[in-house]
């Protein structure tokens, strides 16, 4: 079936979430531009934040970009104040990344209206439907996360 016959036939839910997607990746560039950084920048100190420290190598596959590049956002975001260069734990040869306290705070404050429209949505939900919603979007998480990746 060619691509565009088969969209025609998918579920309004999968348009839905299409647009929810769309709509996600509209509030980046606007938390981006509102924090005064560029999205890839905002999206590293996003996932230091989530997943602790890292390495630079670690933080360029997460962020799809070459090593190189990302030796030149860790620079920049370490002038700027908004990541830590510290010894490996356990390896002498390589340094872990950190978003800074202010850096996370930054953003918290930056972020917090918008998390507080969500929340209230979420809060609107019955408690039934409180439990099919997250069940759903840890079931759609788990597939985007699979998507793209090899089999």
């Amino acid at each position: 079936m060619d691509p565009e016959a088969e969209i025609a036939h998918f579920d309004a839910t999968t348009f839905a979430v299409r647009d929810l997607i769309g709509a996600s990746q509209d509030l980046v560039v606007r938390m981006a531009k509102e924090m005064r950084m560029n999205v890839t920048d905002m999206t590293a100190i996003h996932l230091l934040g989530e997943h602790g420290p890292m390495g630079a190598a670690e933080l360029a596959e997460r962020l799809g970009i070459r090593s190189a590049s990302a030796t030149v956002l860790v620079d920049r975001l370490e002038a700027a104040g908004h990541v830590e260069r510290t010894p490996h734990p356990t390896d002498r040869r390589r340094v872990t990344l950190a978003a800074t306290t202010d850096a996370q705070a930054h953003a918290l404050r930056v972020w917090l209206p918008g998390l507080r429209l969500i929340d209230e949505v979420g809060r609107s939900l019955s408690p039934d439907e409180a439990v099919v919603v997250r069940a759903f979007l840890e079931r759609l998480t788990a597939a985007m996360d699979r998507a793209g990746r090899p089999a």
